[in-house]
């Protein structure tokens, strides 16, 4: 699954942990969620990518008290499976729950590679598919 990824720790500010593949994924970020900048959850198609945003599933909070967000930007083909938020919660979030575990509570933010290597490590730990 092919993502843009972007959210805070508990003591790290906003920030891509996972790019989708693109040297700067802003751009396709910014088009995804042109419109729902403000929405706490929301679910947005354009063309063929999908943009989610939900509260930390488990309600981690960062070291402001503020609940964690999570914006993610589904590209395809996976996007098409995604049609709502509460599909992205079962599709998306659990490839993406073990490895924030590891890494939200760090006192300095992940490197996209240390995102990728906690992801590769879930997925080898759990299942045969790296996707």
């Amino acid at each position: 699954m092919n993502l843009i990824w972007a959210t805070r720790g508990r003591s790290w500010g906003f920030r891509f942990l996972l790019d989708g593949g693109f040297e700067d994924p802003l751009s396709t970020y910014d088009l995804a969620f042109a419109g729902i900048e403000g929405e706490t959850t929301a679910y947005r198609r354009v063309g063929r990518l999908v943009a989610l945003r939900y509260p930390d599933p488990a309600g981690r909070q960062d070291r402001a008290g503020r609940v964690v967000p999570h914006d993610i930007v589904v590209l395809p083909p996976s996007a098409d499976d995604v049609r709502s938020v509460d599909d992205g919660l079962r599709l998306v979030w659990p490839r993406l729950a073990e490895a924030y575990d590891r890494v939200w509570d760090r006192a300095q933010p992940p490197s996209r590679s240390e995102v990728r290597l906690a992801l590769d490590h879930v997925a080898g730990a759990g299942s045969d598919d790296k996707s």
